[in-house]
């Protein structure tokens, strides 16, 4: 069967894309069974973000420190990102997030696409960083959380002890700059179409029923945005 290859640029760290990625959920729903295949790859917002979470500040901080606003500026950004997320079906919970560096977690997504369950490991990570406060730089809860998502534990620790992985989240990164893409989500359309930022449901499947009329015949792929500088929907 004719597929519509969607490449998804995004990380585990950004709420945006955590939006984006439901509404494209819902977006593809609406198109016939199994003409849309998702890849999702690899982009760091924070490639020099510590692994090991450093001492206790909260969101709203952070936030404010990036972007130079102040604190009742940051924490209204946090009330609409909650809004938005809650209107997507989403829980975030920016009191628990730890932010960490997300380079191994990209590694084990590159693995989980191998195995066919990119989508679920992805899903549940991004629960686990926005919900749930898990620190996706330990590799222990790597591999327990992907092993919940469809994936083999041991194969993941594996994975980890060494550098499996580690040119294939580089060479995304790389297509990425090459690309243009300086903010995500972007979703890359069968090869005819790019859409920046959590768009929401109704142009995403606009977009989707045109690149599906417009894009070349393509295999199956194998087994607002956030940006380095600046976020935005």
């Amino acid at each position: 069967m004719r597929k519509l290859r969607v490449d998804v640029w995004s990380d585990i760290a950004c709420p945006w894309c955590y939006v984006g990625k439901r509404r494209l959920e819902a977006a593809v729903a609406r198109m016939p069974p199994g003409h849309v295949a998702v890849v999702w790859r690899s982009f760091e917002l924070d490639p020099k973000a510590a692994r090991a979470p450093r001492a206790k500040t909260s969101y709203a901080e952070r936030l404010a420190k990036k972007y130079r606003s102040s604190l009742a500026q940051a924490n209204a950004t946090i009330e609409r990102m909650t809004k938005v997320g809650a209107a997507d079906g989403l829980s975030l919970r920016f009191d628990r997030v730890r932010p960490t560096n997300t380079f191994d977690a990209h590694r084990v997504l590159h693995l989980a696409r191998e195995r066919g369950v990119q989508g679920a490991v992805k899903e549940r990570l991004m629960r686990a960083y926005f919900t749930e406060g898990e620190a996706l730089a330990d590799a222990k809860a790597l591999a327990r959380l992907s092993g919940e998502a469809g994936l083999d534990p041991d194969e993941v620790r594996r994975l980890l002890a060494g550098d499996t992985y580690a040119d294939a989240v580089r060479a995304d990164e790389e297509e990425a700059w090459q690309l243009g893409i300086h903010a995500v989500p972007f979703f890359g359309l069968g090869g005819v179409y790019g859409v920046s930022g959590a768009q929401p449901v109704e142009v995403l499947h606009g977009a989707l029923t045109q690149a599906w009329a417009e894009a070349p015949e393509q295999g199956t792929p194998e087994a607002s945005a956030c940006g380095r500088d600046r976020g935005r929907e």
